[in-house]
């Protein structure tokens, strides 16, 4: 009796040590992680995410899809970030982002900003967070807590970038559902989180099979794409068209209602709304700017959460390009 007693009190003290550090993971990222160390932290990178997307209001998009790229590849640890080094080769040349993710210069500014005011305080993965909010409330969008206390990866994963990680925009649904499953989010977080291009834009290559050979497109949206993107491969390939033709420079609701009329721009895009598990939500996206903006955000914050590296672990690097 006392030994069965002896074993459940073990039990117990191995359940609440793995509660204890359960909780101490979770509350190492938090919104109020730098409001004692860098006060001034959320005002300066909204000043200079604002300066950025006044001159260009597609880098709202091109900062948010940094976050995407970076979280979904090992986590969300600002390895995007990092440049070519001899010892490892960077994410930013593998498929899903070579010559298409943008905007570093911006992280930089808003990098060596903060260095100035805090040194050696700011991750930049938490940065790459702030940003990628700060762009979507610019833009219209919802706002949302940011949680804060990442630390930085010491390496990038050019294998990992490579290995279909990142959905393709020629995605079937069931690759998108799966590839967001894997990350811990679910479907209902895959089609809000795809609301994302209700801004932005896509490059000829990218959509050059959709408006050409795909049958569950609007034929006047097909035939207005293709005065820009011509039908021979490696013809015009870098020529991009507004993913929302709608209000490309307002994150607003338009993304789903486009759906619903077949004139989503990617393959990616209108398997969303093309007769299956997922129709619902887009029509309820489209009917109700308060639904998707909820989730959204919802998404946001559990995007956020994807493997990040508290302390100990990596570095605070004082170039968000390489290192210490």
């Amino acid at each position: 009796m006392e030994y069965n007693n002896q074993i459940s009190m073990l039990k117990m003290v191995f359940l609440m040590l793995i509660m204890m550090l359960g909780s101490q993971s979770e509350a190492q990222l938090n919104s109020d992680y730098y409001k004692e160390s860098c006060p001034t932290l959320f005002y300066v990178v909204r000043r200079v995410v604002r300066r950025a997307v006044a001159r260009e209001p597609r880098m709202g998009a091109s900062l948010l899809r940094l976050f995407f790229h970076d979280c979904f590849v090992n986590g969300c640890d600002g390895s995007i970030l990092l440049d070519d080094t001899t010892s490892f080769v960077g994410e930013k040349t593998a498929g899903p982002s070579n010559n298409s993710v943008r905007g570093f210069e911006v992280i930089d500014k808003i990098k060596s900003t903060v260095e100035s005011l805090c040194p050696g305080i700011v991750s930049c993965a938490d940065l790459l967070a702030i940003a990628a909010r700060d762009s979507v409330l610019l833009l219209g969008g919802p706002g949302w807590s940011v949680k804060l206390g990442r630390r930085d990866s010491m390496t990038a994963n050019f294998a990992a970038a490579n290995s279909g990680v990142i959905p393709s925009p020629i995605s079937t649904l069931s690759n998108l559902i799966n590839r967001f499953k894997a990350q811990g989010l679910s479907t209902r977080d895959m089609v809000a989180l795809s609301g994302a291009h209700t801004i932005g834009k896509a490059k000829c290559a990218t959509f050059r099979n959709r408006i050409y050979n795909e049958s569950n497109i609007n034929p006047s949206f097909a035939m207005s794409r293709r005065e820009r993107c011509p039908a021979a491969n490696g013809s015009g390939d870098d020529k991009v068209a507004d993913l929302d033709i709608r209000s490309p420079k307002m994150f607003d609701h338009s993304y789903y209602k486009q759906l619903l009329c077949n004139k989503g721009l990617l393959t990616s895009d209108q398997v969303l709304f093309n007769n299956g598990p997922t129709d619902s939500l887009v029509v309820r996206y489209s009917h109700s700017i308060r639904a998707f903006y909820r989730d959204f955000a919802r998404a946001m914050v559990k995007m956020g959460d994807i493997s990040p590296l508290p302390e100990p672990n990596g570095q605070i690097r004082n170039n968000c390009r390489r290192p210490n």
